[in-house]
């Protein structure tokens, strides 16, 4: 069963697997004794922080590790913001960046800190003018991912570096997504990294801080991991994370060159194959393994799982689902398609085999849900006998009332209205979309007794 989720985490590398497994029998004892076993135990723990470091670009002392990435992020921000509070408490974010990057500006904010930030182009990257004009006097840090989770979308690290550098901030990079794949552009002050998403095991994230960075760890302390990371280290798993790290170093070149090829296959076929599909993303600048597509008139749920029953296990990007029922603030932030979202990531060692039979079935799935949900296949204009149309769509969720818009346009004639009553949140990004795949007008949206009332103007 083809597995095409490892944005997610990635299968666990046979490096880390032998690793793992040698460490079991060596690295058990407490590194912090002087006794044999202890001795033994720090020999592994130091070669591990050696071969991280060098990897990260940083020197071994500015590394610690921690137990996860999510941990190593939280520590990260909390830390820098404690140790830079003389100079203010403001903190300067992308709109894209991961939960646990937002998680902890909420937190900073309910402490009474404030928080901006940066928007995002279509394609879901920032401006480096945008970075700075978000700085003040009283910013203590900034974060930017390098790259993006959900779609791929490599960001401008260096020249964001740069813009702070000039102001005198330091910036916090996660690199969770990325760092397999290579170092990470220079100029930055912290960063954090998780193990699971390049092959390694989970539980073990990275901390790098570079010297000279004022930073206050939060929190109880003790002595290990200096006084960043509390509790006894695990040895086994933080040697495995090391030695897989170097091992997917070292296949990144070649495999980035073969992957990136399949998934461009995978952008155009989609984009091609099924109709009404936008693929996300920036085109160029993004990781090799990534690609992210959304289709109109599906349920995201459905589609993944008619995939599953089809052997592909592939993700969301976005975070619209029946426990949440909001849409995914990158995909919200980019202002594209949140419907029938589908994020495909290739772990190493991909067949063209798995990624052609993926491109076979894709398109009689899409089409299978499509029409078991009622939507316009192809959506066929009557008799133009109105003005204007109301679409009472509450209590519906999207797909829904998109499908509703798009059964309903082409009885207005051109220039006539449609107007789409929808107390559904992920409405409010997937209505201007559609106007924008179907070169329709977007109208703007309106209060309503219930919910909101979304104007749609027909052009064509």
């Amino acid at each position: 069963m083809p597995y095409f989720d490892a944005a997610s985490s990635a299968p666990l590398h046979p490096v880390a697997r032998q690793a793992l497994l040698a460490a079991l029998d060596e690295g058990w004892a407490d590194p912090a004794r002087l006794y044999r076993e202890g001795r033994r135990a720090r020999l592994l723990l130091d070669a591990a922080r050696e071969a991280a470091a060098e990897a990260v670009g940083c020197r071994p002392d500015e590394l610690t590790f921690t137990s996860s990435g999510t941990r190593a992020v939280h520590s990260g921000i909390s830390g820098a913001l404690a140790g830079r509070r003389r100079v203010g408490r403001h903190l300067v974010v992308s709109a894209v960046e991961h939960s646990s990057v937002l998680h902890s500006a909420a937190a900073h904010e309910a402490q009474g800190g404030t928080c901006a930030e940066v928007p995002v182009d279509r394609a879901g990257a920032v401006s480096a003018t945008a970075y700075g004009e978000a700085l003040r006097e009283d910013t203590a840090l900034a974060c930017l991912q390098s790259a993006n989770h959900e779609v791929g979308t490599e960001q401008p690290v260096a020249e964001v570096a740069e813009v702070c550098r000039a102001a005198g901030v330091p910036l916090l990079v996660d690199a969770a997504q990325s760092l397999g794949w290579g170092p990470v552009p220079s100029g930055w002050s912290l960063l954090a990294a998780s193990a699971h998403k390049w092959g390694g095991p989970s539980g073990v994230g990275l901390l790098a801080v570079r010297k000279g960075v004022r930073f206050a760890p939060q929190g109880a302390a003790d002595e290990r991991e200096s006084g960043r990371s509390a509790g006894f280290e695990n040895i086994p798993a933080v040697v495995a994370a090391a030695a897989s790290l170097r091992a997917v170093r070292a296949e990144a070149a070649a495999e980035s060159v073969r992957l990136r090829a399949l998934v461009d296959r995978i952008r155009a076929t989609a984009g091609s194959a099924v109709p009404d599909v936008e693929v996300v993303g920036d085109p160029v600048r993004r990781l090799p393994h990534l690609v992210t597509f959304s289709c109109l008139y599906v349920d995201g749920e459905a589609l993944l799982h008619e995939l599953d029953q089809e052997g592909f296990s592939v993700s969301s990007g976005s975070s619209c689902t029946s426990s949440t029922l909001t849409p995914s603030h990158v995909l919200k932030a980019m202002g594209v398609l949140s419907e029938g979202n589908v994020r495909v990531s290739l772990p190493t060692g991909t067949t063209e085999e798995d990624v052609d039979r993926f491109l076979q079935v894709l398109p009689g799935v899409v089409a299978g849900v499509r029409k078991r949900l009622g939507a316009p296949v192809p959506p066929a204009p009557s008799p133009a006998t109105t003005a204007s149309l109301v679409v009472d769509a509450l209590g519906k969720r999207c797909p829904i009332p998109v499908i509703e818009l798009a059964k309903v346009i082409g009885e207005v004639p051109v220039g006539g209205t449609v107007t789409v009553l929808s107390d559904d949140e992920a409405a409010r990004l997937d209505i201007p979309a559609w106007c924008e795949m179907r070169e329709q007008e977007y109208a703007g949206e309106e209060p309503a007794d219930q919910g909101s009332a979304y104007v749609v103007r027909r052009l064509s």
